[in-house]
This record gives C-alpha cells, structure tokens and sequence, in this order.
C-alpha cells in the first residue's frame, strides 16, 4: 500500500490543496484524515492547515522542503513503546525539536454493517501496529485477528472501501464519522490511562534563552567512545550537575552491532550552567553526540 485509500483521498487532496497556498500554517503529519496524529495536530496548533502524510518520511520531507512549516510526530505510547523507526528518523531528518505535545488515546472498533444491519463478527481488525498492540488483549479476547495498516484512519477508509462487513478497524471514533462506518464499541484499548507523546519539528531550532521562564527539555543523540566504563562516565556529569534525565534509550547504528546510538530527554537546557557542563562531560566521553532540539515541557515530569 503506498497510496490513501480512495475514501481518504478526496479529503487528504482538499487538505493539500489549502496546505500549498499557507505553507507556513501547514502542519504535516502521518497518516488520513481522522488520525490520531491529525487530532493532534489540532490541539498543538490550533491555528493551522492539516496536511497529511503518507509516511513519517514524507511529514518531515514536507518541513524540510518547505509544503509545510513544521510537523508533529508521535514518538512514544505510554503502553506500546517507542514508535518503531523514529529514532532513525529523527535524526537523518535534520529537523529540529521545537515543542510536545501530550494526547490521551481511544480506540474504537468499527465496521461495515451486514445487510440485515448486524455487526459481526468479525474474522480481523485492521489498524496502525502502535493502536493493534495497544488493543492487543481486546482483540485476542475477541477472536479477532490483528493486521497490519499504515495509519488507523487509512484503516478504517480501508474497511470502508473494501465493504466486506466481516473486516473491523480499530481507529477513532472520528474515522468512523468521515468514512460512514458504525461504530461496534469504544475504549477497546487495553489501559484507560493510554498516552502519546508527540515531538513538533520545524527546520530550525529555538533559541534556547527564548524558553526561559518555565520548565525546559532538551533532547540529544551520543555514541560513547568503545572502552570500559564509557557510559557509566558519561552519565556521571548529569549526576554530579543536578541534571534530571526523564529517557534513555539504545538502539543498533548500522548492521554490525558493534556502534551502539543512545537517545536521551533532560530537563534543561544549554545556558543552565549545570546543563553545560553535562553536556561538556558527555562530549568528552562520547564519540558523537547531537542536540535535536530544546522546546517547553508540556507535561511535568517526576
């Protein structure tokens, strides 16, 4: 699948359409009209142009190609994890973190009614991994099994398009109401208390004196030196600075397993003297290390 399904097209048109003439409103995303990342997109910048997206690739292609003046992205879900591949993607990117944004997420299971009117049931369920993983014991408890869609809204224009009433998908209830399904039942992901986080990116970063005034974060990639000790030190400086670091992640650089990328959150931000200074420190150990970006805290931590 590398196009919207035709029920999603003649929106996801009108919207790019609108997003060429205001670029610099336009706010790219991933995935149809309906989207939790659309939603979101809505909330963190309410005076925008949705532009949706395909792919994560294309969102941050629009920001960096100028169809667009930023982009929201989720990264990371409370229940299911990091979103697979943003960690590679951020980077190579070469856009900068300029703000979060933090969204509950719902799920709701609709479908094409039978002739009769009935609903199910239903041989399988369509949506975007992070949303089936999220609905994972619902769908096992159902009998339903998960498949793989690129986004949940293009799931459910998908289900609508293909109008075989024995398919679900598992998307918000506002992808029901644009592609005329009936909604089975709400809140089918497994814990009430689902969240993503979502990072905004423009092509070029705040000032991070401009952010004083309230609590800040700053997020950087690093590859420490290949000796004894290396990550063990280069943490010591946030430590020994007073320097709170909320995440810390690995992930394999390359295919040879031997060139390990660290991806970190801190509150903070370069010109806080102690945030300096642990960065000064990591620097000192790491073989690479690269700001993505300091924005507000949306959300408090700790």
């Amino acid at each position: 699948m590398h196009s919207f399904p035709e029920p999603a097209r003649e929106m996801v048109d009108t919207m790019r359409d609108a997003a060429s003439r205001n670029p610099e409103r336009a706010v790219a995303f991933q995935g149809s009209p309906g989207s939790n990342s659309h939603r979101a997109a809505g909330e963190a910048t309410p005076d925008y142009l949705p532009l949706p997206c395909f792919s994560f690739e294309d969102a941050l292609d629009a920001v960096k190609h100028g169809r667009a003046g930023c982009a929201i992205i989720p990264i990371e879900n409370s229940q299911h994890g990091r979103v697979a591949d943003i960690h590679f993607l951020l980077p190579e990117s070469g856009l900068s973190i300029v703000g979060e944004h933090f969204m509950p997420i719902t799920h709701a299971l609709m479908a094409v009614p039978h002739e009769d009117g009935s609903l199910g049931p239903f041989e399988a369920a369509y949506s975007h991994p992070q949303a089936l993983g999220q609905s994972r014991l619902y769908l096992r408890e159902k009998g339903i099994v998960p498949l793989s869609h690129a986004d949940t809204a293009g799931a459910a224009a998908y289900v609508a398009e293909k109008g075989d009433p024995n398919v679900a998908a598992i998307a918000p209830e506002l992808a029901a109401e644009l592609y005329g399904l009936t909604i089975v039942e709400r809140e089918v992901e497994d814990a009430h208390d689902n969240m993503t986080r979502f990072v905004i990116l423009a092509k070029e970063p705040l000032d991070p004196a401009s952010l004083e005034g309230g609590p800040q974060m700053t997020t950087f990639i690093f590859e420490v030196k290949n000796i004894p000790a290396a990550l063990y030190k280069a943490m010591g400086g946030f430590a020994t600075n007073g320097v709170n670091m909320t995440k810390l992640e690995s992930y394999q650089q390359g295919a040879s397993f031997s060139a390990t990328m660290f991806y970190a959150d801190i509150i903070g931000a370069p010109g806080d003297p102690a945030v300096d200074r642990a960065l000064e420190e990591l620097a000192f150990h790491s073989k690479e290390l690269r700001v993505l970006g300091s924005y507000r805290q949306a959300r408090k931590r700790g």
